[in-house]
C-alpha cells in the first residue's frame, strides 16, 4: 500500500472567503507581511501501490473535489517515508479561574 495526499484547493479567480479570513486574522496579530492565504483540504488515502494515476484522478473529479471550481494535485509517497510531518506547538497550561 502507498499513502496518497490529495490537496483541493479554489481554482484561482474564484472567491476564496475563507483564505481572506484567516489572512486578515493574520494580519491582525501583527503578520502584515502575509498575503495571498488560501484554504483548501488534504485528503490522504491508503491506495494499492499500482493504481493508476487515472483512477485517482476520476476520484478526484467524481468525488474528492468539485472540478467547476476546484483543482487538486496527488502527492504519492513512493518511498513509504513521509515528506513532511506537521507539529503541534506545546502551549503553556491556562491558569485555573478562581
Amino acid at each position: 500500500m502507498t499513502t496518497i495526499r490529495i490537496i483541493v484547493t479554489l481554482k484561482p479567480g474564484v472567491l476564496d472567503a475563507q483564505g481572506q479570513a484567516v489572512q486578515q486574522g493574520l494580519r491582525a496579530l501583527g503578520y502584515e507581511s502575509v498575503g495571498g492565504v488560501r484554504v483548501g483540504k488534504c485528503i490522504e488515502l491508503a491506495v494499492p501501490d499500482e493504481m493508476p494515476p487515472e483512477t485517482l484522478d476520476a476520484m478526484c473529479e467524481r468525488f474528492l473535489a468539485n472540478p467547476l471550481i476546484e483543482e487538486w494535485r496527488v502527492e504519492r509517497d513512493e518511498d513509504g517515508e513521509e515528506k513532511s510531518r506537521s507539529r503541534v506547538p506545546a502551549f503553556p497550561r491556562s491558569r485555573e479561574v478562581r
